[in-house]
């Protein structure tokens, strides 16, 4: 019996474990036969409910009784003898698990980043690197794409972004790759190492000041009337190197990964390069980097797609899932890789406020990386079985942990 026809739950919950996570694709889909929100135990056995249907995730995604913070539903459990153990991705006060109107303040002190000609403007300095890397795996033959180019890429241009010295890109990397691995032993000395590295920089950006996002940052706390507290100066620096880097670097790998599995598609895209654009929004609905978005919890008792939820609930949307649930253009099969499709519908960036605010640098960061990829490495094929790739095994992010590759560069 394949999983796909396996029985999705034990002892009444569906499993989001490791063994999950390895077949999400089908996983999800068997889910999604079932009905569109699940009860399910997350990791260090936290309990909840997923959603996986598109029209209920964002209904979830936009309610105005499930909040990021747990704090208004604890203080009523505690008072009935119940105590609510908040899980938490460890990046500090943050925008990500903030509501309005915290959020509203530290979502636009950092939105100056990510405007539109901000933007634009990093596309030369992203289509350089993206060479650079490109020759130095020249001489190899065969590599590891996420040690060589996935990783690299987008972790580059967010450290130039913030700030941080070329000296530390290498331990800001590795911490970044276990930021989000919630049952990583390395989890916790990663955010150990990312607040330590961080706090340093923000010392020496208040000594001498650069024209960087960090020293921007400390001067919003320095100048600007508490507008920035210190914890939230660090946690929103954290919020940025990890959301900025960690999803990029598995969605290039996905991608890349779903075109090496998809030949006819890949040749199509090499064929047809002008289709990028639209190709990059169909990985994002094929195979998200952010499978799952960060927790929910009901303020008050509320009823999701025909579940109640008791006040305190936890509630997590598959985003992901979402993605093969969404009625899309013209129709087909949304099971289906196809780079033609127009405007493919996902919620891989989320919906609502806390839709995510670098998503116009993932999108230019992704189309760049792969447009130079498949023109500088015309016969890019697979080194290792698909079957023996090993995903991350926990967390909200869906990604190899390695892609072996070979590949002749023009």
């Amino acid at each position: 019996m394949s999983p796909h026809e396996q029985c999705p739950y034990q002892d009444g919950r569906v499993d989001l474990g490791p063994a999950f996570k390895a077949d999400a694709p089908a996983r999800y889909a068997r889910l999604r036969e079932l009905g569109p929100i699940h009860p399910a135990e997350f990791h260090l056995g936290l309990k909840g409910w997923v959603v996986v249907g598109h029209d209920l995730a964002r209904e979830a995604l936009t309610h105005p009784a499930l909040l990021k913070d747990a704090t208004p539903a604890a203080k009523d459990l505690a008072a009935a003898g119940y105590v609510l153990h908040k899980p938490s991705v460890g990046l500090g006060a943050q925008m990500m698990e903030a509501d309005p109107p915290e959020h509203t303040r530290l979502r636009r002190l950092a939105s100056a980043a990510f405007t539109p000609r901000r933007t634009a403007e990093l596309a030369p300095r992203i289509e350089q690197i993206a060479h650079e890397l490109i020759d130095a795996m020249a001489p190899a033959g065969e590599t590891d794409l996420v040690e060589a180019f996935n990783a690299p890429l987008p972790a580059t241009v967010i450290a130039e972004l913030l700030g941080i010295p070329e000296e530390h890109h290498a331990d800001f990397r590795r911490w970044s790759s276990h930021a989000l691995q919630v049952a990583s032993p390395e989890h916790r000395p990663a955010l150990a190492g990312l607040h330590a590295l961080l706090a340093g920089l923000i010392a020496n950006k208040r000594r001498a000041p650069e024209g960087d996002l960090l020293s921007a940052l400390v001067a919003v706390r320095d100048e600007q009337n508490g507008r920035l507290t210190e914890e939230e100066l660090v946690g929103t620096a954290m919020m940025l190197i990890v959301a900025g880097h960690e999803s990029t670097v598995n969605l290039l790998g996905n991608a890349v990964l779903a075109l090496l599995q998809h030949p006819g598609q890949l040749r199509l895209l090499r064929e047809r390069p002008g289709l990028m654009p639209d190709a990059v929004e169909e990985f994002l609905r094929y195979d998200t980097s952010v499978e799952r978005s960060t927790s929910r919890y009901a303020a008050q008792d509320i009823e999701l797609g025909g579940v109640r939820i008791p006040r305190g609930g936890m509630v997590v949307v598959a985003l992901g899932s979402a993605g093969h649930d969404a009625p899309q253009a013209g129709g087909g099969d949304p099971a289906v890789l196809d780079v033609t499709r127009p405007g493919a519908r996902h919620l891989a960036f989320g919906h609502g406020i806390h839709h995510c605010l670098g998503a116009p640098l993932a999108r230019l960061e992704t189309t760049i990386a792969l447009r130079t990829l498949l023109s500088r490495m015309p016969e890019l094929e697979l080194a290792t079985p698909a079957d023996s790739l090993k995903w991350i095994g926990s967390g909200i992010i869906r990604g190899v942990l390695s892609l072996p590759v070979r590949y002749r560069v023009a």
